[in-house]
């Protein structure tokens, strides 16, 4: 009867509904992820220095964690290495997009110091990341780690030569209306592009990524620019890019003098690379000489890779950011950025770390 054959069309038409949401969905699920596997709407990472006392028992591979659902940073469960890590889960569905050749998801991986190459490349930005993204949402990921991650066909791993001194990362789970914005900020930052894959799908809204992919470069870059982004649950960010033709620190000539705010930075201490602690400009910039974890443990500068900095206490603006350039003289001919946020646990968790820092002379 023409009553059954409504109700089968209907039942009929109803799973179909349900698969395609339930396929949308599925899409939609690329996310930053917690170590439970749970997407999260950002994270932050700081691995701590291997201690050169074996009494420790540190293996290189301890690392803090901090995300949009707890106040203050946890000690992981994990190691850096596992694929259980904040790490190891957020990067599946890269390994996922890459065995399965879609044509709905795209990355694109960047290091100047790549996995597949002897040498740290000078002529891209100092810059370490990694973008994951479908039509729906993605995650951008940027840290602080050379030779990280490995090329997608072989794997999650994390690099020996990581383990020695701290790194630092975030993650932010971005919808798709973002990428746009982030792509213009990527021209700037010039990254070294190892591993990538940007289907035609995505060509007209994202113009300079498909080129940085392809290692096509541009004719107009501008020096700096400054972006707003918001992630997928409404955290407010503020991304700064500086190009190599922005021949200066980035933190004096331009974060802490457009944020308002002294700034204390931690960045790796090498010998004879870094720069003194600044107070020539209005707004000062002050190094941090050394982090503590607890009453009982503390390291250097000079052992940390981390690059991050934090307003200096008492301000009432409370900025944290998090990024991939030094305070050295060299890095002032390098691009790269910082990714800035006001969100009070992350200055709260970052200012417990400050053991002391170091005046103008």
């Amino acid at each position: 009867t023409r009553e059954k054959m409504t109700a089968r069309l209907l039942r009929t038409t109803l799973a179909l509904l349900s698969l395609g949401l339930f396929a949308v969905l599925k899409a939609a699920t690329i996310s930053c992820r917690n170590e439970e596997g749970d997407a999260v709407d950002w994270f932050i990472f700081y691995k701590l220095p291997k201690r050169q006392d074996k009494e420790s028992g540190d293996t290189g591979l301890e690392y803090l964690y901090l995300d949009s659902t707890i106040r203050s940073w946890r000690r992981s469960e994990q190691l850096m290495n596992t694929t259980e890590s904040a790490l190891g889960r957020t990067l599946q569905p890269l390994y996922e997009a890459y065995a399965s050749k879609s044509n709905s998801t795209a990355y694109l991986i960047y290091n100047d110091g790549a996995p597949t190459s002897a040498n740290y490349s000078r002529k891209y930005g100092h810059t370490k990341g990694l973008l994951l993204w479908n039509r729906i949402q993605g995650f951008w990921l940027i840290h602080s780690i050379p030779r990280f991650p490995p090329i997608p066909e072989e794997g999650y791993n994390y690099p020996s030569t990581g383990r020695r001194n701290g790194q630092s990362g975030i993650c932010i789970t971005f919808k798709y209306n973002q990428y746009e914005a982030i792509d213009s900020q990527l021209l700037v930052c010039n990254p070294n592009v190892y591993s990538c894959s940007i289907p035609a799908t995505f060509h007209q809204d994202l113009v300079h990524m498909p080129q940085l992919c392809a290692r096509s470069s541009s004719l107009m870059t501008p020096d700096r620019h400054l972006a707003t982004l918001q992630s997928a649950q409404g955290q407010n960010f503020l991304h700064f890019a500086k190009s190599d033709s922005f021949l200066d620190d980035i933190f004096t000539a331009w974060m802490a003098q457009e944020l308002k705010i002294h700034l204390l930075t931690e960045t790796w201490q090498r010998k004879r690379q870094e720069l003194p602690s600044n107070c020539s400009l209005p707004y000062h910039v002050y190094n941090i000489k050394a982090i503590k974890i607890s009453r009982q443990s503390y390291f250097g500068s000079y052992q940390d890779h981390a690059k991050w900095c934090i307003s200096q206490k008492g301000t009432k603006t409370r900025w944290t950011c998090i990024g991939d350039l030094n305070r050295g003289p060299y890095q002032a001919f390098r691009s790269g950025g910082f990714i800035c946020t006001q969100n009070r646990h992350i200055y709260q968790a970052f200012q417990r770390l400050v053991l002391y820092y170091e005046d103008c002379n």
